[in-house]
């Protein structure tokens, strides 16, 4: 089968790619930004791309894709002079050729008959899901799985796994132009982690009860033989549940609202004992911080569970867990200064981060440095929560580029610097940095490269 993929280099839809590659179909795609990594990645498989949306692809000799995969980057918008936005998709829709979303595919062709572990919620999907993976990788069970980034004990993002189980990182984000369902639906997990549920994703979701109408969806694709593994802790998974659970539900973090938890932590996030229906049933000892990655491992030990892998042989697995490009990754240190990278972007996952960071650092300068990059952010949605959201930070650095609030008037009770250009913002962060300082930047893209930016200007300056 030859598959072209619309809007290739996404991280969902260049995991896709690289599955459907390893099943042994050709594969094509294009997209409006072919630049490293993913496209070298793509590349790397063999797998060849095409800049741009232009119609014109379809009058290439020998091209004649089996079907078109469209990302739900693709849509019907015009540019202001009315020609369409996306001329490959019009042509597609005008000559009836097939067509179908990256999840559907993905389900037909990948899913089918497997033991699916889907995790789902707004924060901590990509960590989870790798944890997970590495787990049941661990235990001899060669799963499949597709993340949203890159776990580093594996070093790919996607693979099709000889085993019967595939981990599935699982968006409630919507499907395509054409289904708006989320992705998760597509699914039908047999495991099923729901981490937690915050209203996020304004540019589609009016409120959190309809983010929460969607988590039941998934809910309800569960057979009555599945588990759901669910966060004791939040009051809007329970409300989730009290629309319809056919399912074996186990709870996991602590007790919450009189309801029990089955998955429990006793001690510290990076030395704690797992608690299993109120008896210890293992230790792990690990280099992740941070509370809610101590939630996000007894998640993944509760799913693992369902699938007869021990909490005990779950937790020697994560103590050997590497964590997630791009989740507190150290991108080195200049002039006594660390700088970090993270995917950090809705204010709760700020301050979960913020608060990790300060556990490892102690009473170290922590300067964080930050742009409200996703739509939700950007639609200006949560920028109320953004002082509570940086709290722990010592000093706090704002790109405001792109924004249609006032960043500086949000900021204001905290103090924050605001620049609406990356140089100014250099300049500010480098200025107030001192050795001994630890700059964190989060983003969910690439930030202008800000990273290595500020490490060859701190390296400049003491130099």
């Amino acid at each position: 089968m030859h598959l072209h993929i619309l809007g290739i280099c996404g991280t969902f839809m260049g995991g896709l790619a690289a599955l459907a590659r390893e099943a042994g179909h050709r594969v094509t795609g294009c997209d409006a930004g072919v630049y490293p990594p993913m496209s070298d990645q793509l590349r790397a498989l063999g797998i060849e791309l095409i800049e741009g949306y232009a119609a014109e692809q379809l009058q290439q000799a020998h091209f004649a894709p089996d079907v078109f995969v469209i990302g739900n980057v693709v849509s019907r918008a015009r540019l202001a002079d009315g020609r369409p936005k996306f001329p490959l998709m019009e042509a597609i829709l005008e000559q009836g050729l097939p067509y179908t979303s990256g999840p559907q595919w993905l389900a037909e062709h990948v899913l089918q008959g497997r033991h699916v572990l889907a995790v789902a919620g707004t924060h901590g999907k990509t960590t989870t899901t790798s944890m997970l993976a590495w787990i049941l990788e661990s235990a001899g069970l060669q799963p499949g799985f597709l993340v949203g980034g890159v776990p580093l004990n594996f070093g790919v993002s996607a693979r099709l796994g000889r085993g019967r189980h595939f981990v599935i990182e699982a968006d409630e984000y919507d499907t395509a132009f054409f289904d708006k369902r989320s992705k998760f639906v597509h699914y039908r997990p047999r495991t099923a982690i729901l981490n937690n549920l915050e209203f996020d994703h304004a540019d589609i979701f009016p409120d959190l009860a309809a983010i929460e109408r969607q988590f039941h969806h998934l809910v309800r694709t569960v057979p009555g033989s599945g588990r759901l593994v669910v966060n004791a802790g939040q009051d809007s998974l329970q409300r989730v549940l009290d629309q319809g659970c056919w399912s074996d539900c186990v709870r996991f973090g602590p007790p919450s609202g009189g309801r029990a938890s089955s998955f429990e932590a006793r001690g510290e996030p990076q030395d704690f004992e797992v608690l299993h229906a109120g008896q210890v049933a293992a230790r792990l000892r690990w280099r992740i911080g941070g509370v809610h990655n101590q939630h996000n491992g007894l998640a993944a030990i509760a799913a693992a569970e369902h699938v007869g892998v021990s909490p005990e042989a779950s937790a020697q697995a994560l103590a050997a867990f590497e964590n997630v490009k791009r989740r507190m990754e150290v991108r080195g240190s200049a002039g006594g200064v660390t700088v970090y990278d993270d995917f950090a972007h809705h204010p709760t996952a700020i301050r979960t981060t913020l608060d990790g960071l300060r556990r490892q650092v102690g009473s170290a300068r922590i300067l964080a440095v930050f742009e409200p990059r996703s739509n939700t952010m950007k639609l200006g949605a949560m920028k109320a929560q953004l002082p509570w959201s940086l709290e722990q930070a010592d000093l706090a650095f704002c790109h405001s580029a792109g924004l249609d609030w006032d960043a500086a008037e949000a900021l204001a009770p905290m103090g924050a610097a605001v620049a609406s250009d990356l140089d100014s913002l250099l300049k500010q962060v480098v200025g107030a940095a001192r050795p001994g300082d630890h700059i964190l930047c989060m983003s969910n893209g690439g930030f202008g490269g800000v990273h290595a930016k500020l490490l060859q200007a701190l390296a400049d300056r003491s130099g």
